[in-house]
């Protein structure tokens, strides 16, 4: 969760857990000062009511009590009964109570399983999305990840980065749609990845396997949602023994290179198809490799980063922007663009947000 959704989240819940000892107070202040034909003892069944939102039972039950009082004191001092009567609007007052009370129980108890769940999805993501190491033997990687649900901490996205083969091999990937299927499905693929990236010949070799794991499970499992889902994949290589970066694409986004001070897309004339959608087992893979020397940046992204639209409808001008950022620092690139894309998605960001930015040191 932001800072931004954190704060205006404390903001709320302290306006709520005041809100009913204020209606209280103006309520009582109000019937006072004015005549005797406006009630506003009435706005006292609001309190309790409430409470319930921000309060626990008992303290609803507290507020509720309090309500209760100020009622009684004020239907005293307008006709005057004594302590034995009990008029209808106190016994409704109390039903109100009664019932905000059974709901805040409800509350407090799903909050609770809100609370497990939570945990469970913190697990999940350390258990799929491990933490990335900040440098793999010649890279520095540095690491923005987002999921689109809000309060979710997994999505369609994944990534994942290794030290093999004489340098370093990453995968960044999207797999199509969200939800738990979209979970699984990545789950797939990176215990698919970790296996083949410290035994493959080559990206083609990693492609193939990603490819097999996906329809060998749709075999077993038919009825699984992952089964069919289908996933583009970026596959990075950096060599240590050669200033290059070998990239093959499964119709994912080509990634951005700068070299010097210019910046572009990685041209990847044929890419290959997203993994688990026409079989790509028998495939011949076109391998890009451009220049990749000290100093140089990858920036490897998903769709949810370029295709951020802004209340008119443009797309984010990714290239762009990384170029403006060139001579920044490279740990203040991704913070400096996970706040632009904030600021040019109107409406938030709807997709998944990853992105990899590798530098060769």
């Amino acid at each position: 969760m932001s800072r931004r959704t954190l704060s205006r989240s404390e903001t709320v819940n302290a306006i709520g857990r005041t809100l009913p000892f204020l209606i209280i107070v103006v309520s009582v202040a109000l019937d006072v000062t004015t005549p005797d034909q406006a009630r506003f003892d009435r706005f006292l069944f609001a309190a309790p009511a409430l409470a319930a939102v921000a309060w626990g039972p008992m303290a609803t039950l507290g507020i509720g009590l309090l309500s209760m009082v100020a009622a009684y004191a004020l239907i005293a001092d307008r006709t005057g009964f004594g302590l034995s009567a009990i008029p209808t609007t106190l016994l409704s007052l109390l039903l109100v109570t009664l019932v905000s009370a059974w709901s805040s129980s409800l509350r407090r108890r799903r909050e609770h399983q809100l609370q497990q769940v939570g945990a469970i999805a913190e697990a999940t993501q350390r258990a799929l999305l491990r933490p990335m190491p900040s440098r793999l033997a010649h890279v520095d990687l540095h690491l923005l990840y987002e999921a689109s649900a809000q309060g979710a901490r997994v999505g369609g996205d994944f990534y994942k980065a290794l030290p093999a083969h004489d340098g370093v091999r990453l995968i960044v990937g999207d797999v199509q749609g969200k939800g738990l299927g979209a979970v699984e499905a990545a789950s797939l693929l990176l215990s698919s990845f970790r296996e083949s990236a410290y035994t493959a010949d080559g990206l083609g070799e990693i492609a193939r396997r990603l490819d097999t794991t996906m329809r060998r499970y749709a075999e077993l499992r038919p009825e699984s949602e992952a089964a069919d889902r289908f996933a583009t994949v970026l596959l990075v290589e950096l060599p240590t023994d050669e200033p290059v970066a070998r990239i093959l694409s499964c119709g994912h986004p080509a990634p951005l290179v700068q070299h010097g001070g210019t910046v572009a897309a990685v041209p990847i004339p044929s890419p290959a198809f997203p993994v688990n959608l026409a079989g790509i087992e028998n495939d011949v893979f076109e391998i890009v490799e451009v220049p990749f020397g000290p100093g140089d940046r990858l920036l490897l992204f998903t769709d949810g980063v370029s295709e951020t639209r802004d209340a008119t409808g443009n797309f984010y001008p990714l290239e762009n922007r990384i170029a403006s950022w060139r001579f920044r620092p490279a740990d203040r690139v991704l913070p400096l663009l996970h706040a632009d894309l904030a600021r040019f998605a109107v409406r938030g960001l709807a997709d998944d947000t990853t992105a990899i930015l590798a530098v060769r040191h």
